[in-house]
């Protein structure tokens, strides 16, 4: 019998790590510039701080969109999920509360789709106020979001390929007592009970002017709405398929109740998180100590098997539950320091704990690699998995501020980022059956079928600059470079416990070591033009850089390879993945017309990609791998206006359009399985891709259309808001080749009607209101959907779904 003749790509590489552009629904009226820092969000005007610099969001001379607390609160935007169908740029998946969601910006993905979302991005920079970090945080007592579209190695510590993120928190206030509560009670079609969102912040004055305790903590319970009707009741002695799958395959109704115990709304949300802040300002200086925690809690995907078994539209096929938890930590200190006239200093110090903990049906993966376990009737596998990261980063910055016609911003940053990843396959009862005895393998007490682990540690250093210049009062240029430095070691290993023996923890499992480093400079040039107060010009060169890694879950080859046993291991060249690069352009307008009662702003764009880091797998085992190939070239347009057609309605909007492709061919990228006759051989072959196909897991067409209407109700007001929000077709590989997709377009409308007064604001809301059923990724293509292992009907195949419609109430005090 040959171990691992083929892939674990499909598994492996989910859980190996485990325009311009002011949002449609943010406030544009153009003002001053070098406002300060506490006035982010001044009536109508959103002020923003992604250039190092206050300004009005009209008059920052770069791409970047931004949502104020009141749009966030408006339109319900819980996380990082929620925000695509709001900035114009980029396309985040929902794939549920399993993990953040997965994001790609200016079509910077050359991936598959699918039912399980990223808790590791590093195309983007993720910061929640000065520090990085990727997370979905809840977006609860925040000033605002800023979204930076194209690379900002220049202005930031943490690399970016594609942009950045910014949460901005509010802060400690040490003059006065203040804070809010806000409940939201909800009903989730398809799904059974009620959801609720509670949370709040306090501000608390410890000594006047001086120091000062900010707390806010929210709880998020979601019923979910996704059914697992065929998870058996005993794994390893319930027959996952009792009957035929010629003709009915999950057997009679007494063979259903004897052995499944379905399980309802798997996909629901348990999530607290809670940051708190203690704000010390003395003369010139204020810092911030901050803790930050967050959990989150579910019990499977947000997903559908496509109808393989006839299920329903919100339901899964898988076996087993899927439970996911995921837990992070952050204690930081940021400092701002103002030197005189001269430069303001910022130091941000952070250390950062993040825990995955997740487990999925791997029963396909295993039949499919044709050992005969199906003829075991109680087979079911699954996994255990967890990714833990560690990561510490300081960094310093001046920011000049003593006028005149030059300015300037420089800084130094360091990241030390561990990892550490565990991976373990079960497939209880087969050991001690017939079948499992026949086999002659090595029992073990957990039925550990597989196991893999892998650590690494990354040390990244940069130091960075911009320097502008006004040439006259209306016109400027702009300057920057990086330079980074980074080096990694890598740790780990794979073994097969059935057949060499069962191992304890992971330092049990062979493994070796191995290092690798790079560096390079980033670079970027911009001018802008201020033709009017409200008509501004912008063109901006820029290049990024995302750095390159380790491929910890498999040791490497013993060379010469044995060519009598089955080898699981990665070639030299399979140990290590490279940096992948961005070069950027971009032009941009910002206008405001009538008064400013009209702001729109339009950027055309191109990024050029080389390097690509693409999922890939070891030629020796299948182990999925992560590793540089191809060129893409992206172009696009993003366009937002917000038109206040009267004192009381007022209509906002955003459109962008993306047109990714590669510009090489690559061969061999994607695998598929020949046919679905599973006595076929091969079972599997490799599929090129070309220069002019269009990348994965972006929509080529989005945009978002929002009316407000504001009625004054007596010395108060009721305001009324529709939304629909459109979202474009995504392909699910490479140019769909590989029997890839295409997934449809839909239309997602919401509304709600506020009562507001100054203290009190009480909604009737709807998302979703038509509940649009929506396919929103695949997990494998459709070459594994529908095949037959040795009788067994695969269920590999599955498809990530929208959220069915929501309505609900809620209530918030300001005091």
């Amino acid at each position: 019998m040959t171990h691992r003749s083929f892939t674990r790509l499909a598994l492996l590489s989910a859980t190996a790590l485990a325009g311009i552009s002011a949002a449609g629904f943010a406030g544009t009226a153009a003002m001053a510039q070098d406002l300060p820092a506490a006035e982010a969000d001044a009536g109508d005007v959103i002020i923003v701080t992604g250039t190092r610099r206050s300004l009005s969001l009209q008059d920052a001379p770069i791409n970047i969109a931004a949502l104020g607390a009141e749009q966030l609160n408006d339109q319900r935007l819980n996380d990082v999920r929620d925000l695509g169908a709001f900035t114009p740029g980029i396309t985040i998946t929902d794939t549920g509360p399993r993990g953040a969601g997965s994001i790609v910006m200016r079509g910077l993905s050359a991936s598959d789709t699918s039912t399980f979302a990223d808790n590791t991005n590093n195309a983007i920079g993720t910061y929640l106020g000065e520090v990085p970090l990727y997370l979905d945080f809840k977006l609860i007592d925040l000033q605002r979001v800023e979204v930076l579209l194209g690379p900002q190695g220049t202005l930031y510590g943490l690399g970016t390929l594609a942009g950045a993120i910014r949460y901005i928190p509010e802060r400690p206030d040490a003059s006065k007592v203040s804070g809010y509560a806000h409940a939201r009670l909800y009903d989730v079609k398809e799904g059974s009970g009620f959801g609720f969102v509670l949370d709040g912040a306090i501000n608390l004055p410890i000594i006047p002017d001086v120091l000062a305790f900010r707390s806010a903590t929210g709880y998020y319970y979601d019923p979910g709405f996704i059914d697992y009707p065929f998870t058996v009741a005993q794994i390893g002695v319930s027959d996952p398929q009792p009957g035929p799958s010629s003709t009915n395959p999950l057997g009679t109704t007494a063979q259903q109740q004897a052995n499944f115990a379905p399980q309802a709304d798997v996909n629901y949300e348990k999530t607290l998180t809670t940051r708190n802040q203690l704000g010390l300002t003395v003369g010139e200086v204020k810092a911030y100590l901050s803790y930050v925690f967050q959990e989150t809690k579910t019990g499977g995907r947000q997903a559908n098997g496509g109808g393989v078994l006839g299920e329903g539209k919100y339901q899964g096929v898988w076996r087993v539950q899927e439970p996911s938890r995921r837990r992070s930590e952050l204690v930081s200190l940021e400092v701002e320091a103002q030197l005189g006239d001269f430069a303001q200093l910022v130091s941000a110090t952070a250390y950062t704990e993040t825990k995955n903990r997740f487990s999925q049906d791997v029963t396909d993966l295993l039949l499919d690699l044709d050992y005969g376990y199906e003829a075991f009737p109680a087979f079911t596998g699954f996994t255990r998995s967890r990714a833990d990261n560690e990561q510490f980063n300081q960094e310093l910055r001046l920011v000049s501020t003593h006028g005149g016609p030059f300015s300037w911003v420089i800084g130094g940053f360091y990241n030390k980022l561990k990892t550490a990843t565990s991976y373990r396959e079960y497939i209880p009862g087969f050991a001690a059956s017939p079948t499992g005895q026949s086999f002659g393998v090595i029992p073990n007490a957990d039925d550990n079928e597989y196991a893999s682990f892998g650590r690494s540690t990354t040390k990244e250093k940069a130091i960075y600059g911009e320097l502008s210049f006004k040439i006259t009062p209306e016109w400027q240029v702009t300057g920057g470079a990086r330079y980074y430095d980074y080096k990694l070691d890598r740790f780990g290993g794979s073994t097969l416990p059935y057949y060499d023996g069962p191992v304890a923890d992971d330092l049990d499992i062979p493994s070796s070591s191995g290092a690798a480093e790079a560096d390079g400079f980033v670079w970027k040039a911009n001018t802008s033009y201020q033709f009017t107060p409200d008509l501004l010009a912008y063109f901006t060169y820029s290049t990024g850089y995302r750095i390159g890694g380790a491929n910890t879950g498999a040791a490497p080859c013993v060379l010469p390879l044995n060519p009598n046993v089955q080898n699981i291991c990665a070639l030299p060249d399979e140990l290590f993945f490279g940096p992948d690069e961005t070069t950027n352009y971009e032009l941009g307008i910002r206008a405001g017309l009538f008064g400013n009662r009209l702001t729109t702003n339009l950027s055309i764009f191109q990024v050029d990609w080389d390097g690509i880091q693409l999922d890939g797998q070891t030629i020796n085992g299948g182990i999925g791998i992560t590793s540089n190939g191809g060129k893409a070239r992206n172009r696009g347009v993003d366009f937002s206006f917000n038109a206040n057609l009267t004192d009381r309605l007022s209509l906002r909007g955003n459109y962008s359009y993306l047109d990714a492709k590669l510009t090489e061919d690559v061969p061999d990228l994607l695998q598929i399985r020949n046919s679905l006759n599973e006595r076929s051989r091969p079972k599997f072959s490799r599929v090129d891709v070309f220069s002019g196909d269009r990348l994965p897991g972006s929509a080529k067409n989005s945009g978002a259309l929002s009316a407000t209407y504001s009625l004054p109700t007596g010395s108060n007001e009721t305001i009324f808001n529709w939304t629909a929000t459109y979202t474009g077709g995504i392909l699910t590989r490479v140019g769909a080749r590989g029997f890839g997709e295409r997934l449809p377009s839909y239309v997602m409308h919401r509304a709600s009607v506020t009562y507001r007064t100054p203290v009190l604001e009480m909604a009737l809301f709807a998302n979703n209101i038509f509940n649009k059923y929506a396919v929103t990724g695949v997990s494998n293509d459709l070459s594994r959907f529908g095949f037959v292992n040795g009788g067994v009907i695969s269920r590999y195949y599955g498809r990530s779904v929208a959220r069915p419609r929501v309505i609900g109430v809620e209530a918030r005090v300001k005091f």
